[in-house]
């Protein structure tokens, strides 16, 4: 009985949270729409008629060749002189190189960060430099490079890599400090020194979950890489913000088509590059047929 008696306080509890946090939820939106709640009346027809009369159907122009410069490419691909690919493969190098040089940028702050590693009087300072990188989104780094060095991929490169720093930094020493503390200790027993400790011990020992989080950011990177190129900083986004200009909405949604596609194909090859970086025995690695192919699709013709 006290077992039942423990179970219902706990859901009675848990259960007051949740109607705590939904009150608390409702009166905040409230304050947001201050009063004016006929802004929100017609928003659903707006939007109906807005999608139907200005993005839909997509205008796939934008993955024709481009009439200057001229394509040299074979007929059969020609796309790759289009607006879409060249905008779409300029996000993914700069979402490439920001994320490989973020890492090498936090690892060494990381691992100052570590509060396993480190006393107070260092680890606290480098959170406040890893903190400082992530505090300014992409975006506003993009507009700052813009300025310093001009419009370009170079600039949304540095400015991407400055936000991976904090933001890749925050994950890195989060998973250092849940190492195990036996290795550490076996570490100073040996007389080993911090550099040592590092790459002998706490890099090995939180190198799945390092590289896991490095497919995580590229992920990220390639996802806010469309945004940046609104300011001018490279990538897709700067076709993005070109048709916005001249309201050519049907072309804007056809990239954004595009740019859904591939962030789909990338989270798809990433749940397979992470299974070889997974310690649970539990897991077994996915085949590209199950990636996919939803299983109940051939599990089903198995059966029969």
């Amino acid at each position: 009985m006290p077992i039942f008696q423990n179970y219902y306080f706990k859901m009675s509890k848990l259960i007051l949270f949740f109607i705590l946090i939904t009150i608390l939820t409702l009166t905040t939106f409230s304050n947001l729409v201050d009063g004016d709640w006929g802004s929100l009346e017609n928003s659903l027809a707006n939007l109906s008629t807005f999608f139907y009369e200005s993005l839909w159907p997509p205008n796939w122009k934008v993955i024709e060749p481009q009439a200057y410069p001229v394509c040299t490419e074979i007929p059969l691909l020609d796309f790759r002189c289009s607006t879409a690919w060249i905008g779409m493969t300029e996000t993914i190098k700069i979402a490439f190189v920001s994320t490989i040089f973020g890492m090498i940028l936090s690892m060494p702050i990381s691992l100052l960060a570590a509060r396993n590693l480190n006393p107070i009087w260092i680890s606290y300072p480098a959170r406040i430099i890893l903190a400082a990188f992530r505090s300014l989104p992409s975006i506003i780094w993009a507009i700052l490079f813009v300025i310093l060095i001009g419009f370009g991929p170079v600039a949304g490169t540095l400015a991407m890599t400055f936000y991976t720093v904090g933001y890749l930094g925050k994950l890195q020493y989060e998973s250092i400090e849940g190492i195990s503390r036996e290795p550490l200790d076996a570490a100073d027993v040996m007389g080993l020194n911090k550099i040592e400790k590092a790459y002998t011990v706490v890099i090995p020992e939180s190198a799945n979950n390092l590289i896991s989080q490095l497919i995580f950011m590229f992920e990220y990177n390639v996802r806010h890489g469309t945004v940046i190129g609104i300011v001018g900083a490279g990538g897709i986004g700067y076709y993005i913000n070109l048709y916005l200009k001249f309201l050519q909405y049907d072309k804007v949604i056809a990239y954004l088509i595009i740019i859904f596609i591939t962030v789909v194909i990338i989270d798809l090859i990433s749940i397979y590059a992470r299974s070889f970086f997974t310690e649970k025995e539990n897991l077994k690695r996915p085949t590209w047929k199950e990636i996919f192919i939803p299983e109940f699709l051939f599990s089903k013709y198995k059966k029969e």
